[in-house]
């Protein structure tokens, strides 16, 4: 039987469980998908640049083609955002998550570690599981506000140590690791370190570390267009690191994983600068409105964030999964984060919306928290 040859690690995984759609909810509970609000993903809730349509319109006649392997316009552009040289960037097509594989792809063989705290992105676990890596976890205290607990990181680092990730901001916790803490654990390990900056653009400048990719022979950081740009369901990301590090995965790096529609749209995006920092001066906005509100619940336990999302604890009796339930009933979609591993079941993740979206999140909150 071919369930014989399926690999054990294939098959002791459980499916990543991603936000839910509007759709999907809609469906469900034959609700208007026109009513529904979205705060489960971490998208941008205006939308994409209105740049975008105008230049796909003008490229659809080149989609029977193949595209460049990297538009050169488009890595030029991304060079000047990131303020990093041209030769230290690798774009990839299925946003950062192609980074992060790419990166399992140079380095791990069979036996090889990794070191992860917890709870963070579930990705870089998938990624090093299904490449044979052994995951030492690490550990983020939940009785401090999750601040990471470096010698968590530090005392699990051996001669078989080949990747440690970084979150920061963290996902699902919204925290910064400070940046005497993460040049800590650089030099004190050849091993690869890699610094998810998903969320970076929301948080304060000085814990932008993406010039350390520069600084240091073992750092990788990871950027996206999913978040602040608007483009998450183009599905781009890139990292940023030495070119020693880039030549290794380009050379295994898909040649055409970025298509020609994801390539423009793009580039209309990183040129369309008003849009960039309207969407983010509005995101932080609404990410104050809807932190100060959740705070009014004695309910619930809102953490603190440098991220587009906050943290929070149910404390009214409800599980995370019973408290996200009911808040699908009456429309409104957040991130129940019993998927991530590391949390007990009471917490959920809530994204920004528009100013009109959270007035009306937060009316629906008051009715299912009391």
């Amino acid at each position: 039987m071919i369930d014989d040859k399926i690999r054990n690690v294939v098959k002791e995984f459980k499916a990543y469980v991603p936000g839910k759609s509007k759709e999907e909810i809609a469906r469900k509970y034959n609700l208007n998908p026109e009513t529904i609000i979205k705060l489960g993903s971490n998208e941008n809730p205006w939308g994409c640049s209105p740049m975008i349509k105008d230049r796909l319109l003008e490229e659809l006649p080149k989609f029977s083609q193949y595209p460049e392997s990297i538009n050169p316009i488009l890595l030029q552009e991304i060079a000047d955002f990131a303020k990093v040289p041209k030769e230290n960037l690798i774009v990839g097509g299925d946003g950062a998550d192609e980074v992060i594989d790419l990166i399992m792809r140079i380095l791990i063989d069979e036996g090889d570690e990794v070191i992860i705290p917890i709870p963070t992105f579930t990705q870089y676990a998938i990624s090093a599981k299904i490449h044979g890596a052994n995951i030492k976890w690490a550990k983020y205290d939940e009785k401090n506000e999750f601040k990471l607990d470096v010698n968590s990181v530090l005392s699990q680092i051996t001669d078989k140590t080949k990747v440690i990730f970084l979150c920061t901001p963290n996902n699902p916790t919204g925290n910064i690791i400070p940046n005497e803490d993460i040049k800590k654990i650089i030099e004190s390990t050849d091993a690869l370190v890699m610094i998810d900056h998903a969320y970076i653009e929301y948080s304060r400048k000085e814990y932008d570390l993406t010039d350390w990719a520069l600084k240091y022979d073992n750092v990788l950081v990871l950027r996206t267009f999913s978040k602040v740009l608007g483009l998450a369901g183009q599905r781009i990301g890139y990292g940023v690191s030495s070119t020693k590090i880039i030549d290794y995965m380009m050379r295994i790096r898909p040649a055409f994983s970025l298509t020609r529609a994801t390539q423009i749209s793009a580039i209309a995006t990183l040129q369309d600068k008003e849009f960039i920092y309207k969407s983010l001066d509005d995101g932080i906005r609404s990410r104050e409105m809807i932190y100060e509100g959740i705070k009014q619940f004695k309910e619930l336990e809102v953490y603190p964030t440098e991220a587009n999302y906050m943290l929070i604890k149910v404390k009214n009796g409800m599980n995370s999964s019973q408290f996200a339930e009911e808040l699908l009933k009456k429309g409104v979609i957040v991130r129940d984060c019993y998927s991530f591993t590391g949390l007990e079941p009471y917490y959920v993740r809530v994204s920004i919306g528009t100013f009109e979206e959270n007035e009306r999140f937060l009316k629906i909150l008051k009715e299912v928290v009391e």
